[in-house]
């Protein structure tokens, strides 16, 4: 999938565009310059082609120069990573000195770049957005992110730049299992350890530069792809903001997978950058393992410890917590086998498939003791129950009498019982409620 990033200094209006084109309201939007400390992350869908978004915030704000390097490195480290950049200039304020500086960065660059003109309010403003000829980047497109104006021209124009999707030479119905993690948490040195030595049955099928590398592993009777974005390629001389690079870098191989193998620092423990990583293999709706690296490094390996550990990463994924947890070493080696397995057993946990009937036997009774809440004096009533066929994750439908009233925590309830009725450990549910 095309990744498309947003860029520009302080208070342009990228979160406002952000949350217009992905249709939410997650990047949280304000006068304030700097407001954007998180990166986000969404989809988009225009005319039937969807294609992901990332709003570049995390500025840092303690005096100009480290501003204005902070931005230059976002710049730099977006056009790494992304398919296209939406450079967002503000009308109201004309060229300012860093959109010169960033206009040069991505003039050097080859990839294609939309220069987007915001806060266009009304025809008179249109006039105005022709000084930005002057940063050498094509016409300007002239938008007003808050209303909506212009945002569909926009689109048409993404749409035309994107570049076609290249062919993946990929075989169908192999598991795809990709590596992922904040820097530094050895996800180089566990693709080492799944491939290093015996490379004569590894074979590497590498879209374009921006794709990621599919790594055939077919030993030891298991026959997946590794889809890495973390060793394999170069970062270019990219040393600054290493969170939002590898963040950048996650998206595209967290869509790319079936199973994502999340790699924690057993000597730092679950920090921010992990959440965040975790919350696009939520998004995406992907199967996980966690595998707790650097285990030889811990001097306390008591059964308690090891409780400890596991119970703070479970409250911090809350309300998922239905997943393996594997400590590990890829330096030593310890337990690398495990982790192989533990990902083949989660990958087919999503092909889990329930008989309706023996749902139904398990599901209503327990439905039936502990049934919804009532909601204004109306009781809701579950009469039945199935797994919805063909879907990428194990998708179940319950039927209700009222389904608008059905809450998110019982729809918790319903999966958790499922869970502690079938094996789907490390495997996203669907719950959904229908009208009877």
């Amino acid at each position: 999938m095309a990744l498309v990033a947003i860029v520009g200094r302080p208070n342009v209006g990228k979160s406002t565009l952000f949350n217009r084109l992905t249709k939410s309201r997650q990047a949280i939007v304000s006068e304030t310059a700097g407001t954007t400390r998180d990166r986000q992350y969404g989809k988009c869908d225009w005319n039937g082609k969807e294609f992901s978004v990332v709003d570049t915030g995390g500025w840092v704000v303690n005096s100009d120069d480290i501003f204005e390097e902070a931005i230059r490195q976002q710049v730099i480290i977006a056009t790494e990573e992304a398919d296209l950049v939406l450079f967002l200039v503000d009308v109201t304020t004309g060229v300012t000195d860093l959109d010169v500086d960033v206009a040069e960065i991505l003039r050097r660059t080859k990839l294609p770049v939309v220069l987007v003109a915001n806060k266009v309010d009304n025809n008179a403003q249109i006039y105005d957005s022709y000084e930005f000829y002057k940063l050498g980047l094509d016409e300007p497109i002239c938008i007003s992110s808050a209303t909506g104006s212009g945002t569909g021209d926009l689109l048409d124009v993404i749409m035309e730049k994107l570049p076609s999707a290249s062919d993946e030479v990929v075989e169908d119905g192999i598991p795809r299992f990709a590596v992922v993690g904040r820097p530094n948490a050895g996800k180089s040195s566990i693709i080492n350890a799944f491939i290093g030595e015996e490379r004569n049955i590894v074979t590497e099928i590498a879209g374009t530069t921006r794709d990621s590398i599919y790594t055939r592993f077919d030993k030891f009777g298991f026959d997946f792809y590794l889809v890495d974005t973390a060793g394999i390629r170069r970062k270019n001389k990219v040393t600054e903001d290493l969170e939002f690079y590898s963040v950048m870098r996650s998206i595209r191989a967290i869509e790319n997978s079936d199973v994502c193998i999340l790699m924690l620092d057993a000597t730092r423990g679950i920090e921010g950058q992990d959440m965040n990583i975790f919350q696009l293999i939520q998004k995406n709706s992907k199967s996980l393992v966690v595998v707790v690296n650097k285990w030889d490094l811990v001097e306390d390996k008591s059964p308690i410890a090891i409780k400890t550990f596991e119970n703070a990463i479970r409250e911090r994924m809350a309300p998922f917590k239905d997943f393996p947890i594997i400590f590990a070493s890829a330096l030593t080696k310890q337990r690398i086998f495990k982790v192989l397995e533990t990902a083949k057993q989660v990958y087919l946990n999503r092909t889990a498939k329930v008989g309706t009937t023996k749902l139904n036997e398990v599901m209503l009774p327990l439905i039936e003791a502990f049934p919804p809440p009532s909601v204004k004096g109306k009781y809701i009533k579950i009469k039945y129950c199935s797994q919805l066929p063909n879907t990428q994750i194990p998708s179940f439908v319950f039927y209700a009498n009222l389904p608008q009233y059905v809450k998110e925590p019982y729809k918790r309830f319903l999966e958790n019982k499922i869970r502690e009725n079938w094996q789907m450990t490390g495997c996203p549910i669907n719950i959904f409620i229908r009208q009877k």
